[in-house]
């Protein structure tokens, strides 16, 4: 009989639906699953809401405060959907009541709550997991094996980007993302948490960096439609140093007219270099650096890799193995190895130590943009 996990769903927003998704869909993308999960509970900003989401996608309690899924019994995990100020509180609790813990990023909004938040999920031996879904993308799967297999060789250098367009019409009410007080940082808390993750994930940690904010839009219409005096950068731009040796940029904007959902990232190594790009997400590009021009070209040059729906057993079943591949995809990649690491006690990554050095990373670059000197993280 397969295990039961039962989650506690705090936040029922855009993310929260992304999340109720995975959870829902998992068995058709991953094939024999040991353990079988369903969100029991769910808690919103109010008592009405979450009676009429519970009602809408079926959850069995609609809770009256989050404490109360927290408490319970009947629930092994608790998903965090809120924003970002409330997480450190909410982890806090669900530790001490012995849950399981999957929460969107960033994990908190200062380095010292990181910190202390991955200290005690560590020593409580829960399964702690931040979401940071890019890295479930295949493309990106694939990226890091070759990088850890010495197909580029030592990184020399990077450039990395998430682009949108959310800040370029003014009279667009202004939405918590966008309220220092709530979120805790701007677009580089976001946007580029992603952005840092993925080039840690793939290259290794930070170890100094230089930041400069933009606020194009000093004023703009706020939430209840009355002029608002903007408090979080709506762009970022930043230089970095790793552990390796390597040297590059990371450049996030909800400034860009034409922009949807645009992340990429260029490495270049010794050996060759790699670039993706999420609006293309079924190709990673991979250049060999060991083979030599010849006639006309002979086989040098970028290679595109077919990773589509690819996926490791027991994924890539569904849709297909040539099945295009989407944005969703690498969310339900991260639900499942969760999941998985709940049912099996074996912790994966990214857990809430990798979360804290992508908050130090971040904190260390406003910083740097308020001294306008090089920092260590």
């Amino acid at each position: 009989m397969k295990k039961q996990l039962n989650i506690g769903l705090i936040g029922f927003g855009a993310m929260g639906k992304v999340h109720s998704y995975c959870v829902d869909n998992l068995k058709y993308y991953y094939s024999d699953l040991p353990f079988s999960a369903k969100i029991t509970g769910v808690c919103t900003t109010k008592h009405e809401k979450s009676v009429t989401v519970a009602d809408e996608y079926g959850f069995c309690v609609a809770a009256h405060n989050e404490d109360e899924l927290i408490a319970s019994k009947d629930i092994d995990i608790i998903d965090i959907c809120t924003p970002n100020i409330f997480h450190y509180d909410t982890i806090k609790k669900a530790l001490k009541n012995g849950k399981h813990v999957y929460c969107e990023k960033p994990l908190c909004v200062t380095h010292a709550q990181a910190q202390e938040i991955a200290e005690l999920a560590t020593n409580s031996g829960l399964i702690c997991n931040i979401v940071f879904n890019n890295r479930f993308l295949a493309p990106i799967m694939r990226a890091k094996q070759l990088i850890d297999g010495g197909r580029i060789g030592r990184v020399l250098s990077f450039s990395a980007e998430y682009l949108h367009n959310s800040c370029t019409d003014t009279q667009r009410p202004a939405g918590w993302k966008q309220n220092r007080d709530i979120c805790g940082g701007g677009v580089l808390f976001d946007l580029g948490s992603h952005v840092i993750d993925l080039i840690y994930s793939l290259c290794g940690e930070f170890s100094s960096v230089s930041g400069m904010s933009q606020i194009a839009y000093s004023e703009r219409t706020g939430g209840d439609g009355s002029l608002w005096q903007t408090n979080a950068d709506e762009a970022f731009y930043m230089t970095a140093r790793l552990t390796c040796g390597a040297v590059g940029t990371v450049t996030v904007s909800k400034l860009i007219n034409g922009a949807n959902d645009d992340l990429s990232f260029a490495i270049y190594g010794e050996r060759g270099s790699l670039k993706f790009s999420l609006m293309q997400p079924n190709f990673l590009y991979y250049y060999d650096a060991t083979k030599k021009p010849d006639v006309l070209g002979g086989d040098t040059g970028y290679k595109a890799i077919e990773c589509v729906g690819r996926y490791p057993a027991p994924g890539g079943t569904f849709p297909a193995p040539k099945a295009p591949s989407s944005w969703i995809r690498g969310h339900v990649g991260s639900m499942y190895e969760f999941l998985n690491s709940v049912y099996s006690g074996i912790p994966h990554s990214p857990d809430f130590k990798d979360a804290a050095h992508v908050q130090a990373v971040m904190e260390a670059a406003y910083r740097s943009a308020e001294l306008g000197k090089e920092l260590k993280v």
